[in-house]
């Protein structure tokens, strides 16, 4: 099974490298993307962490799915908000060794099995919060934000916005293109982009809004 998935994830990327600028992926992160993958499918029988079964279906739907972003991600700090089991932000955060990351979550058993991550892959460039967003209040302001399934525009910008500084961006995942686009956005906070999103081996649409704050809250 293990070979089976790292060239399945390896099919996968190499598609994305013709898509965008390439995913650099040596052997040492694809071993930790599907080791991270063997413990959420492991963790998954008992703590029930993704409605998603089958360990090849994770590679595409987790895996593949975030790595689909990386090109439009900027920032050293980066807080993924409602991480849930890690997504996207424990494959950004592999991809990424050299930034930081802040993983974000209220569920408690999430978190449980996010800290055995971050143990047992040697992942030192995150941080686990356990705490609902709007009460998380930093020592210092991210980047940007990452969201994936989390709420719609206007609720992840208004809940958000106090993570950034002016400038900084909002990732959000979204599922369908024409999701939120009548969206009225909080003061201070303006769409920048939307971009569609192939994901190999995912015959679904998939869009990533990037926001920037452009204003300091009243």
């Amino acid at each position: 099974m293990d070979e089976f998935l790292r060239r399945q994830l390896l099919d996968g990327v190499a598609v994305l490298d013709t898509r965008s600028h390439p995913i650099l992926l040596e052997s040492t992160k694809v071993d930790k993307l599907i080791a991270y993958i063997e413990l959420l499918d492991r963790w998954n029988k008992t703590y029930n962490l993704t409605a998603v079964r089958d360990p090849a279906m994770m590679v595409v739907r987790h895996l593949l799915d975030s790595l689909a972003i990386t090109p439009f991600i900027d920032g050293e700090r980066v807080i993924d908000v409602g991480t849930g089991p890690g997504l996207p932000g424990i494959p950004l955060a592999i991809a990424f060794p050299e930034r930081q990351f802040a993983l974000l979550d209220s569920n408690g058993k999430k978190t449980r099995f996010l800290f055995q991550v971050k143990t047992q892959l040697g992942l030192n460039n995150i941080e686990i919060i356990e705490s609902r967003v709007e009460s998380h209040q930093p020592a210092a302001q991210y980047d940007a934000v990452v969201t994936r399934a989390f709420a719609d525009l206007g609720l992840t910008a208004r809940l958000c916005q106090h993570l950034l500084p002016l400038q900084g961006k909002i990732y959000a995942m979204r599922a369908r293109q024409g999701d939120d686009a009548n969206t009225a956005l909080c003061p201070g906070m303006r769409l920048l982009g939307r971009h569609n999103i192939d994901v190999p081996g995912l015959d679904e649409p998939r869009t990533l809004v990037v926001l920037e704050r452009i204003e300091a809250e009243g």
